[in-house]
């Protein structure tokens, strides 16, 4: 038997009939497919959607599933690995948000899913994650993340520095609207929209981009994910932001940061032909012509 887990964003109502029918054809395999499911996705289905997922609810002493399904969009995958990838658990993202570059499949796709599911048909590709550490008393536990930690500026129009040191040496001072320091998965997010390169997934390297940096020699630099990076910021705000996969906290200025690779990995499903070049292709468009 093979248990699966869902999880999904509260953002569904466009797609409530496709989850019904994904939802149904779940449960339609008693035998073989054991079906849980996170408590807040619960509720809303049954709340929002009027849907009975006839799933067992999770619970901290429910064992790790054998899969996680993340429905919705990337943002909702991220969180997902947060929540789940510590245990090794493999995650397959259903999209119904936008992009979704890390997403396996489509709702109306639910029989041929299930059956690559129970069958086998898929691959499961280990992704680095980063870990950022403070030891400033306002800093949380270590964050993590799968797309990238960005170092921005806070409540005022200036610029801020950040001084960046690479495996203990002096790298540069990034003067502008910030810094992003991005794994190749989240390549093809923040970093991209910044002019930062694209990278294969399994590529071992992390990348440093600035944010709207205020001189022209400042470049994107691609660094061996074995590297250590200790980050300072200086700014005339008190203050400046940090953002680890989308979830913001604030931070004083003085609050040095450590970025090195996390001790586990994410690991993403995907099915029969998904290509890391295929996706690139449909996604932006590079197969149009």
């Amino acid at each position: 038997m093979i248990t699966v887990s869902l999880y999904g964003s509260r953002h569904q109502e466009p797609h409530a009939q496709l989850l019904a029918d994904f939802l149904n054809e779940l449960a339609s395999h008693p035998a073989t497919l054991r079906v849980t499911i996170e408590h807040r996705f619960n509720t809303y289905l049954r709340e929002s959607l009027g849907l009975d997922p006839k799933a067992e609810v999770i619970t901290p002493d429910t064992p790790p599933a054998d899969m996680a399904l993340s429905i919705g969009g990337d943002g909702t995958f991220l969180r997902v690995s947060r929540l789940v990838s510590q245990h090794g658990t493999p995650i397959m993202g259903i999209n119904t948000g936008h992009l979704g570059y890390l997403s396996a499949a489509t709702l109306d796709e639910g029989p041929r899913l299930i059956a690559d599911i129970l069958s086998g048909r898929f691959r499961v590709e280990p992704r680095s994650v980063l870990a950022v550490q403070s030891s400033h008393p306002s800093f949380p536990n270590t964050l993590y993340a799968l797309n990238e930690a960005a170092i921005v500026r806070r409540d005022t129009a200036s610029m801020i520095t950040v001084d960046a040191t690479l495996n203990g040496e002096p790298l540069a001072s990034y003067r502008g609207d910030g810094l992003i320091v991005s794994t190749p998965t989240g390549s093809s997010g923040y970093n991209l929209s910044v002019g930062g390169p694209l990278v294969e997934p399994g590529t071992p390297c992390w990348i440093i981009a600035p944010i709207a940096p205020h001189a022209l020699n400042m470049r994107p630099l691609v660094v061996s994910d074995t590297s250590t990076l200790r980050i300072a910021a200086r700014a005339r705000s008190e203050s400046y932001l940090l953002s680890v996969d989308g979830k913001a906290t604030v931070l004083p200025i003085g609050a040095t940061l450590h970025i090195s690779r996390a001790p586990y990995e994410v690991n993403v499903v995907h099915r029969p032909g998904q290509t890391f070049i295929n996706t690139i292709r449909t996604k932006l468009l590079w197969g149009s012509d």
